[in-house]
């Protein structure tokens, strides 16, 4: 299982939301591509980013941020938030970016995701983000009435890269991810499923590799220092983490 280390971006800045509410902002720095450095130095393979001023406006904002982590890291990095017209899309992968993830307009305009799936195969995630089971857009600020694995289901036969699905309530909340949801995520279509929202120690991390998930996105927790990337990576790899072997 594959982790990565998220980068919110809000104004140039790396930060942290609690459930996606733009209220519940704690800045973890100034400086998005040291944070990257840190991540991908530490062994992280692939970075997370998040524009969330561009979840939230429909476009993107924090391009310089991102330029400059893509600059400053070997490693493949993916992003989503505002990535909901085809020239954002060429604009991002021209910058450097391997992944897109894109969520209100594939679940608003299903045909035109579709045909973008066929135009950059394998390169597009799709992003689901649940509260109380029903996909929620525009940044998390509207709830629809269609169930997140219908939603799944619906995409599954398109070249997706992967689904990366976000349980809302857990995000930031740091009391672990919904185990029993991401589990029925992952067995529900044949699309690799990233599972993303609180993760908080390393047996969070354990559970979600035993279920079927394909990749874990951590944030706060790395952040706060209560989960060590180090620990999460043996995780993943089904190790116990070394500060937590037996004498």
């Amino acid at each position: 299982m594959e982790i990565y280390p998220a980068i919110d971006l809000r104004g140039g800045r790396c930060v942290r939301l609690r459930q996606g509410d733009y209220q519940q902002e704690t800045v973890f720095g100034d400086d998005p591509a040291a944070m990257g450095r840190r991540w991908v130095e530490q062994g992280a393979a692939w970075l997370h980013l998040v524009d969330l001023d561009g979840a939230r406006d429909g476009s993107l904002t924090n391009r310089e941020a991102i330029a400059a982590i893509l600059a400053a890291v070997h490693a493949p990095c993916q992003m989503g938030g505002g990535v909901r017209d085809e020239a954002t899309i060429e604009q991002l992968f021209d910058l450097g970016l391997t992944r897109l993830i894109v969520g209100t307009r594939a679940i608003k305009e299903p045909e035109w995701f579709a045909a973008m799936c066929r135009k950059f195969p394998g390169q597009l995630i799709l992003g689901i983000d649940a509260r109380d089971g029903m996909a929620a857009t525009d940044g998390w600020l509207e709830t629809s009435r269609t169930p997140a694995v219908a939603l799944a289901q619906r995409f599954a036969n398109f070249p997706l890269a992967a689904i990366v699905y976000t349980d809302i309530a857990k995000d930031g909340m740091m009391a672990g991810p919904n185990l029993d949801a991401m589990e029925q995520m992952a067995h529900a279509v044949d699309v690799p499923v990233i599972a993303s929202g609180g993760v908080t120690v390393a047996q969070d991390v354990a559970h979600l590799a035993q279920r079927g998930l394909a990749g874990c996105i951590i944030g706060r927790a790395l952040y706060e220092g209560g989960l060590t990337l180090r620990d999460a990576l043996a995780a993943a790899r089904g190790e116990t983490p070394p500060n937590k072997q037996s004498t």
